[in-house]
């Protein structure tokens, strides 16, 4: 009873403290980010990887990370588990400090023969794109570090508008924000977004998405074998503009390199009347997906509630 007459006053406090948990939060971060940019970028991006390292699993989200991969992978140890976390934590590091030398990572030239950071596998599909007069959509998943996918279409004079979902934290995600917007459009994952991604198509833009998030009232589906749901906006925008959609994916090489690849687009499952068939579509998407994880399964987001039982 007593705690019933004090929650309307111990509520707002609650509120409080998260807010200022996460000024505080985001504040600290966004300076040691700041602080980054006059380290060497490799050494950097080294050390943030072994905080997260170190960090990532005395968090909440380690528990969930590691009943995602025991369920996906009941075939693997518990040592190979606990060393896929460790590893993703890892990827996670890099790809927080990676924020701040995107401009000195890709040093990717069209024009030039070299061994640098990045490489590009289907750099031809953008020569195709280029000449393309249809809207085009490209999707991509949680994998390496993603956020190089847009600056490589952009050096090669392909722009996307990508569909933005901001982190919790509005203070990172302010940052986040200000770090994306240099190198694409982007329109936020929010009431009205799918009306904004309709009008880029039919003005002959190009638009991104990522399609490994959880989305509550999407199509039932499965990804490892266990039931998600699925937004089914890309292959509903494919069916309605009868546009290509072509899979892109990061993948991270060692001594800190990156393999951007690019496929052919994507031959989806049809309906009797030749139209795109949305729900098994997005399953392919999923399946997809899922071949991408598995072959690197430490650099997907496992701490994520993607399946619909988390």
């Amino acid at each position: 009873m007593l705690l019933t007459y004090f929650k309307p006053f111990i509520q707002p406090t609650q509120r409080q403290i998260k807010s200022q948990w996460k000024w505080l939060w985001g504040h600290i971060l966004t300076t040691i980010l700041g602080g980054l940019k006059y380290l060497p970028a490799k050494k950097a991006i080294t050390l943030f990887a072994k905080i997260a390292m170190t960090l990532g699993p005395l968090t909440h989200r380690h528990k969930i990370a590691l009943e995602n991969l025991y369920a996906a992978y009941p075939e693997k140890s518990k040592a190979e588990i606990k060393m896929i976390a460790s590893e993703m934590w890892g990827n996670m590091g890099r790809l927080v400090a990676e924020y701040v030398f995107l401009d000195k990572i890709f040093d990717f030239d069209p024009h030039q023969k070299q061994n640098g950071l990045i490489e590009v596998s289907g750099i031809e599909l953008f020569e195709k794109i280029k000449n393309d007069k249809k809207p085009i959509i490209f999707f991509t998943a949680h994998t390496g570090n993603f956020e190089l996918l847009p600056i490589c279409a952009a050096k090669l004079n392909v722009n996307i508008t990508a569909l933005f979902r901001p982190p919790n934290n509005p203070y990172i995600a302010k940052r986040v924000l200000q770090t994306r917007s240099m190198t694409m459009g982007l329109i936020p994952s929010q009431a009205g977004a799918a009306l904004a991604l309709t009008e880029k198509l039919k003005m002959g833009g190009n638009i991104g998405v990522l399609v490994d998030q959880k989305f509550t009232s999407g199509i039932p589906g499965t990804f490892f074998k266990r039931p998600v749901k699925t937004n089914p906006l890309l292959a509903k925008l494919a069916r309605t503009f009868n546009c290509d959609v072509y899979p892109t994916r990061c993948i991270r090489l060692p001594e800190g390199r990156y393999r951007l690849e690019i496929y052919p687009p994507m031959k989806f499952a049809r309906t009797q009347n030749g139209s795109i068939d949305v729900p098994l579509s997005t399953q392919q998407l999923n399946d997809l997906v899922e071949t991408w994880v598995r072959e690197y399964p430490s650099q997907w987001m496992w701490f994520h509630k993607r399946w619909t039982h988390s």
